[in-house]
């Protein structure tokens, strides 16, 4: 009779312990779940883990590894000889104003520092219009400083050029008068046009002013005897010009969470944007209200004989040419045929991507980890690198009002005498979607309106998450362009990135695709894009490898120096530590003569110790960190992928039905 009781007391313990260890459970689910939460909207590390490979397997030298034929470049921009500190006694002042977006700014400022030296002058902090003329901005900036740091910007160029902040009092009176001169010199201007104009009154007026539009007011190669200014703007653009601190402190965390658990990143630049692709004629690559808003753009630039084409052009030609960009989903084809796998981190540099998030969704649904400066900050770091800004009116409809039937007869009636043509056909639907975002007008009215307040906000912002991307796509491990030397004659954001990868890390994976033949092989599979022949995929990678290195380099000097020194700043502002390998060319030159590429000088002594020096102590950590577990099969698996060189003969496509194990 003990024994019934006993098991009641046993089954009741039991039950509580069972109870407690639920309630312990669920308590534990719920303190995770709002820690994942906290941890993904920091972004600290995005979301599936990519596999971490040795640093020393071949599969990771391959996909993330420095490019061989390059590493023996290194930066150099020292003045070498002929070259004394500024005159004490200047020919006079230089202001500018500097309209345009981020790369119009940057390859601007690099220009006007090279003028002033050119002409002697005490060059003032130059005002970037974007900002400055916005109402509402954070007023602890002033227009210089609202992206780069003045101080910085000043002492770097100390023995280059003097900089001053401001005119002194005595000018600035006269300069609101307008009594000094003012030029808006072109973009390809010489350095005759300079001495002959803008010196003779900058002697005589003693303060001159420049007005650049056009992303630069300096032609991009200037002559051999003036090699010195070619290097003057690699110190400006790659020393003296560094973003505001808070701007480098907040690029650099980005940069360390794309990072975390010491994995490796791609950046990816679209290069989406209205005025590229209405340039080019590259409409027909979107729908309905996006094509009509770039052939709007395009119309306005043939008003303004920016373009001497027609109005209506067949983008498909234009693509095959090249001449149209990447589409977000051909890229992750194409890093897909490379071998980097969907858990890679992509982070997709660019403010502005014309069509939106929408055409994102292809590259997203290839690789989980896509990124971009919204998921990587928090609202807080975003609004603390902004600054304190005066609140704006809430914006009124800009739109007309709908007309009342009673309007539209009485117009009817006051239309003038009958017999009247009949009406025009019925429009394409209107949807509603249409006419709330900022592009809602082109719905409603013929012409674009004037930008508000907010907008001109929002593009002021939009210099600053420039900066941001240009920080992350610099110190990527990887970079890829969607569009970039597009011969518009226009800077543009891949390209001075390319350029300052070339210049400051040479052997790092920078991307140089040739779009043309990307596009044509493209043609090829167009009915099968996600399953290509395996001698499809071999051929596009063997192309996007030999992009990496000198062949592609060349290439690439050929298309872009002549239409913007900053995005190949070879071989002026560099250095050799060897000479140049047998057989390889040393020179290439332009179709005018010009050296594009090779012919760098050797490295002095002293540089060449001090990399020796840090090339013995990453050796000795990388012998340390050596994982002996890396597999016979995986070094095969790549091998028979790709060569060093990317030299493997390519076969018909239609020889080999065999897919690719990568896809």
């Amino acid at each position: 009779m003990l024994i019934r009781p006993k098991i009641k007391l046993a089954a009741l313990f039991g039950f509580v312990l069972s109870a407690a260890s639920l309630l312990v459970h669920f308590l534990l689910a719920k303190h995770t779940s709002e820690d994942l939460v906290t941890f993904h909207g920091t972004a600290e590390l995005g979301g599936d883990i990519l596999p971490i490979l040795g640093k020393q397997s071949i599969r990771y030298r391959k996909l993330w590894g420095p490019v061989k034929s390059l590493e023996t470049i290194q930066p150099y921009p020292n003045p070498r000889s002929g070259y004394p500190a500024p005159s004490k006694q200047s020919n006079g002042f230089i202001y500018a104003k500097i309209f345009g977006g981020f790369e119009k700014i940057r390859s601007s400022i690099c220009d006007l520092v090279t003028i002033s030296r050119l002409l002697n002058a005490t060059l003032v902090i130059p005002e970037i219009q974007e900002s400055t003329r916005l109402k509402g901005i954070s007023s602890k900036f002033k227009s210089f400083s609202y992206l780069y740091n003045e101080d910085q910007f000043i002492a770097a160029l100390t023995n280059d050029v003097v900089v001053v902040k401001s005119l002194p009092k005595s000018l600035k009176e006269a300069r609101k008068r307008k009594k000094f001169p003012t030029f808006t010199p072109k973009k390809s201007a010489s350095p005759d046009f300079y001495i002959r104009e803008v010196l003779p009154s900058l002697k005589k007026a003693k303060v001159v002013g420049l007005v650049i539009t056009n992303g630069g007011c300096l032609q991009t190669i200037l002559p051999p005897s003036m090699v010195e200014y070619q290097r003057l703007r690699c110190r400006v653009a790659f020393h003296a010009l560094q973003f505001r601190t808070e701007i480098q402190e907040l690029g650099h965390k980005m940069v360390q969470r794309m990072r975390g658990l010491g994995q490796p990143y791609l950046a990816f630049h679209p290069g989406l944007l209205r005025d590229k692709l209405a340039y080019h004629g590259c409409a027909e690559l979107f729908q309905d209200v996006h094509t009509e808003l770039i052939q709007y753009r395009r119309a306005e630039m043939i008003k303004q004989e920016i373009i001497q084409e027609e109005l209506t052009i067949d983008s498909r030609v234009q693509k095959r040419n090249g001449s149209c960009p990447l589409m977000p989903e051909e890229v992750g084809l194409l890093l897909k045929a490379i071998g980097y796998l969907p858990e890679t981190k992509v982070y997709v540099a660019g403010s502005e991507i014309f069509g939106g998030q929408r055409v994102l969704i292809p590259l997203r649904a290839m690789y989980l980890n896509l990124m971009d400066y919204t998921s990587l900050c928090t609202k807080k770091e975003l609004s603390d690198l902004i600054g304190p800004e005066t609140p704006l009116p809430l914006e009124m409809p800009w739109f007309p009002p709908p007309k009342s039937e009673k309007q539209l007869i009485e117009e009817w009636n006051k239309a003038g005498p009958r017999p009247r043509p009949l009406p025009p056909p019925p429009a394409r639907p209107i949807y509603q979607h249409e006419k709330e975002g900022w592009y809602g007008w082109i719905t409603e009215t013929d012409t674009e309106p004037d930008p508000s307040p907010m907008d001109l906000r929002m593009k002021a912002h939009q210099l600053l998450w420039d900066a941001l991307d240009y920080i992350v796509s610099v110190k990527a491990d990887a970079f890829f362009p969607g569009f970039h030397s597009d011969g518009s004659g226009w800077p543009d954001f891949s390209s001075l990135v390319m350029g300052h990868r070339l210049y400051e890390r040479p052997s790092a994976r920078t991307y140089r695709p040739d779009r043309k033949f990307l596009t044509q092989m493209f043609d090829d599979i167009h009915d099968n894009l996600y399953h290509p022949k395996r001698n499809w995929t071999v051929a596009v990678r063997e192309h996007l490898n030999r992009s990496l290195n000198m062949e592609g380099l060349t290439v690439e000097s050929v298309a872009s120096k002549p239409t913007s020194f900053l995005s190949h700043p070879l071989p002026e502002c560099s250095c050799r530590t060897t000479p140049i390998s047998p057989g390889t060319p040393e020179q290439v030159k332009g179709r005018d003569g010009k050296l594009l590429y090779g012919g760098e000088d050797e490295c002095p002594e002293w540089m060449k110790r001090s990399l020796e020096s840090i090339s013995l102590k990453l050796k000795l950590a990388e012998d340390e960190g050596v994982d002996e577990s890396d597999s016979q099969e995986d070094n095969v698996d790549v091998d028979e992928q790709e060569s060093d060189d990317g030299g493997r003969e390519n076969r018909p496509l239609e020889q080999d039905e065999e897919m690719d194990p990568d896809d």
